[in-house]
């Protein structure tokens, strides 16, 4: 089944329920699938062909949401980017998917012409709340396509045609194109709907950018189920979107452990403060289990559900929200109709309690990477059966005796220091759990004494004062000795990507500074 049949399959259903809101604008499940038809047919005049892609530029909204379904019915492949994405940025994206199509907003209206200029014509630029008597010479008024539009035709390429593509969020290099088809795009949301648990009763609050896997999944999770969506842009202001998510009456809270740290850290809030919420989640990094403690706290009758997952899968483990007091360290299983285990340098499945290297397979694993078949081959194995793929993670990890997995680090991520092997997730854990720090970041810097040399970032509650000497000392209770930090930086905050993660290289280039 294509996405975009399940948002007719739901106007069919519930046609004047609440689909979506955003600011001011509700839309049903008849208005959002007759404005997508619409929108689409405009694309197809426009020229836009199945199988072509076309980039969304614009900010969390009903126009997004909009187009993506729009872009789907014409056929088409969409390819989100975050709104703050530089102009020469944008450009070599544009040039490397050969868009034929640019959907933004009037706010970056300006970006978006500077990145299709490079394009020669070859990608339509549409923008979305132009002034009707701004110059129009470049790009076309999706308003106006609305006007004008009818219904698209259903197509039948089939679920198997390439639906996505997502683009990592790495701090270095060039970010890789990820495929999705649309079959291995709802194969993640159905998972995802099951172990959650959705139906067309859920309102799901979500702050998270629709331009990356975690919260583009809000959008089609709720189309699947015909819930409600309320959509707003950002976090920047904590107790604002507390009053609006009470408002919504939301049952389900998206969360990056970032959001989750800053809400736990709010001393004004008391327990049980928003009784709708049935769950929360949290993905995209890890969830310190002192932050989850806290938030099980807050919101006593949610089930918080711990996640790991790739771009290259959308979603791979969660943790059964009834295990998490016996395994808060633990990123769970692997989400239904899906396989998780641990491989050694061999190749083999790990004994329980040795650390190698995560495989996911299922149907929810990527096609591979946009025109890099190296790169695809090196991270994709065969064919397990039927429509699954094989994904190697790179990331390391152990299963104990019951089949709990625990994220140990990144590849790459591992601090070597006096010989041994230190786990930045390990001593991040440990930072978290000393009363006053409100986020921590750990790497290693070079030494020429130890090799590398354990480092701490940390930001202080409001009116905490600690030193490196007080931290280090609460650490000795829990942490061996050469996992200790040889330093501390306190930080007002810590950099972080777009989709909430922190950005450590870049937190060792400038935060001293």
């Amino acid at each position: 089944m294509r996405i975009e049949d399940h948002l007719r399959a739901s106007a069919r259903r519930l046609p004047e329920k609440v689909a979506l809101t955003a600011g001011e604008k509700t839309l049903t499940y008849s208005g959002l699938d007759e404005a997508s038809d619409r929108l689409a047919a405009g694309l197809i005049r426009l020229g836009v062909s199945p199988g072509d892609r076309a980039v969304l530029l614009l900010e969390n909204g009903s126009e997004f949401v909009t187009s993506l379904f729009a872009i789907w019915k014409a056929g088409a492949v969409a390819c989100p980017l975050h709104p703050s994405t530089r102009a020469e940025k944008l450009g070599r994206i544009v040039e490397s998917l050969g868009a034929s199509a640019l959907l933004t907003q009037a706010r970056l209206l300006q970006t978006a012409q500077a990145a299709v200029s490079r394009r020669d014509g070859s990608t339509v630029l549409l923008a979305w709340g132009l002034a009707e008597d701004a110059p129009n010479e470049s790009s076309s008024r999706c308003e106006q396509l609305l006007a004008e539009g009818t219904d698209a035709p259903a197509l039948h390429d089939g679920e198997h045609a390439l639906a996505l593509i997502l683009h990592t969020s790495g701090s270095t290099g060039e970010p890789k194109g990820v495929m999705h088809t649309h079959a291995s795009l709802g194969a993640a949301c159905a998972s995802i709907i099951a172990y959650l648990g959705n139906d067309e009763n859920d309102i799901v609050f979500n702050v998270l950018p629709l331009s990356f896997g975690y919260g583009l999944t809000q959008v089609v999770t709720m189309a699947m189920v015909g819930g409600t969506l309320h959509l707003e842009k950002s976090f920047a202001f904590p107790a604002a979107i507390l009053k609006r998510l009470a408002e919504t009456q939301a049952t389900g809270l998206p969360l990056v452990p970032s959001m989750a740290a800053a809400i736990a850290n709010m001393k004004e809030l008391e327990p049980g403060f928003l009784p709708e919420i049935r769950y929360i989640t949290s993905a995209a990094a890890a969830l310190p289990p002192a932050i989850a403690v806290k938030i099980r706290r807050l919101f006593p009758a949610a089930r918080l559900h711990v996640m790991y997952g790739q771009t290259e899968c959308i979603r791979a483990l969660s943790l059964p929200p009834e295990a998490f007091d016996t395994h808060s360290a633990s990123v769970g299983f692997a989400i239904p109709g899906t396989e998780a285990f641990v491989i050694d340098e061999n190749g083999e499945r790990a004994a329980p309690g040795m650390v190698g290297e995560l495989v996911i397979r299922g149907p929810h694993v990527m096609a591979g990477y946009w025109n890099d078949p190296e790169a695809s081959t090196a991270k994709l194995r065969g064919e397990a059966g039927g429509n699954s793929r094989t994904l190697l993670t790179g990331d390391l990890f152990s299963a104990d005796e019951n089949g709990f997995l625990t994220f140990v680090s990144r590849r790459d991520d591992i601090i070597k220091s006096r010989g041994e092997k230190v786990s930045p997730q390990e001593v991040e854990r440990a930072l978290y759990a000393i009363d006053g720090i409100a986020e921590a970041a750990v790497t290693g810097v070079p030494d020429d004494f130890l090799g590398q040399a354990v480092k701490a970032f940390v930001v202080l509650a409001p009116g905490v004062t600690l030193s490196h000497r007080d931290i280090v000392r609460s650490l000795a209770r829990t942490l061996e000795d050469y996992m200790l930090p040889q330093s501390t930086e306190f930080c007002d905050s810590l950099p972080k990507t777009a989709s909430g993660k922190l950005r450590l290289g870049l937190a060792q280039e400038t935060i001293g500074d």
